[in-house]
């Protein structure tokens, strides 16, 4: 039997349903013998009642030791001048590059056959957070202010990473959504970098096209099957990935991966949904798929695929949903079919 190399990751249970979804797919990763040992740390609200932080120094200097990591939704406390964790976590580990894939699981629904992908830069944009407020007759916020930066280094990363993904995993088409209509600076240049970098180096190896975000938003309900690899900003990428998670179900059937040149962080993209925490009652697919995107990235694609098809058996074949999705079992009552649909598969 050959040995497997053990592969350090840091694991963030997050909060709310977090811990729970993350059991079940620790469940699930034992069962396929995932090679990864884990580093336990917490943020989010758990980091602020722990350390006052909500992403503390241990769990920061974990991923960068690792730079590897699973996690569960954060909280972003309201109010104390807390920053979103997922933004922050973006900005210190530079994981420029956040990849939405969206698949149709069960079938029967409104779109059947759904099979996108969205690329979205991850880390400029309006996402900079370069934000003021102007007084005025003693109104402090009576004008707001932002300003978004897009550079030429980061659109021709961001658009790299989605021309080589979409061939190494043999898509057909990438298309690049902008405003550059209106917002010819902001957006412009980032059109402007992918028609150039696709007549450069990729012209010959997949087809291209452009689309205005608004007329995107449009033809994704209308007609998604047009659309195979979509990239674009950062801003117009976390609305669109949203909409194109709702073809396939909602936001508990939508893994995400955060990837930058030193590290790579895999998460469920919903929030916390503390309102049925404890309940025992949520839909742990999407981390599991996001575990099954953090197994392709460290080279076992054999066992993203075999929890992959596991998940859709137990869906599909067995029956066993959660309540979001018309069935009646529970967080543990769906990962423990998983579990058995795994060994039967291996």
């Amino acid at each position: 039997m050959a040995t497997i190399t053990p592969i350090p990751a840091t694991l963030i249970p997050g909060d709310g349903i977090g811990p729970e979804i993350t059991a079940a797919t620790l469940m699930a990763l034992d069962a396929l013998g995932a090679p990864f040992v884990w580093d336990r740390q917490v943020a989010g609200a758990a980091g602020v009642a722990s350390c006052g932080d909500p992403l503390p120094p241990a769990c920061l200097n974990s991923i960068r030791k690792t730079k590897l990591a699973l996690k569960g939704p954060l909280e972003t406390p309201i109010g104390g001048g807390y920053r979103s964790s997922n933004v922050r976590l973006r900005e210190e580990f530079k994981l420029y590059a956040n990849l939405r894939p969206a698949l149709t699981l069960i079938p029967g629904g409104r779109y059947e056959n759904i099979d996108l992908v969205m690329v979205r830069e991850n880390n400029e944009g309006l996402y900079m957070g370069y934000e003021h407020f102007i007084p005025i007759d003693g109104d402090p916020h009576a004008v707001g202010m932002s300003t978004g930066i897009n550079t030429r280094q980061g659109c021709r990363r961001i658009v790299h990473f989605a021309f080589d993904y979409a061939i190494r995993k043999g898509r057909k088409k990438v298309t690049v959504v902008h405003k550059a209509n209106i917002m010819k600076a902001l957006t412009g240049i980032f059109l402007e970098t992918a028609r150039q970098i696709y007549e450069e180096e990729y012209k010959d190896k997949i087809a291209f096209e452009e689309c205005i975000v608004d007329a995107c938003a449009m033809k994704l309900v209308m007609n998604p099957w047009q659309f195979d690899v979509l990239v674009t900003t950062n801003l117009f990428g976390d609305i669109l990935s949203d909409q194109i998670a709702g073809l396939v179900g909602g936001l508990g059937m939508a893994p995400g991966a955060n990837i930058g040149e030193n590290a790579a962080i895999f998460e469920a993209v919903h929030g916390s949904a503390p309102d049925i925490a404890g309940q025992g009652i949520a839909n742990p697919i999407a981390l599991m798929l996001a575990a099954a995107m953090m197994l392709d990235h460290v080279g076992r694609l054999d066992l993203g695929n075999l929890l992959r098809r596991s998940i859709n058996e137990t869906l599909n074949e067995d029956k066993v949903r959660t309540g979001d999705l018309g069935g009646s079992a529970s967080t543990l009552e769906f990962a423990t079919a998983l579990v058995e649909r795994i060994k039967e598969n291996k």
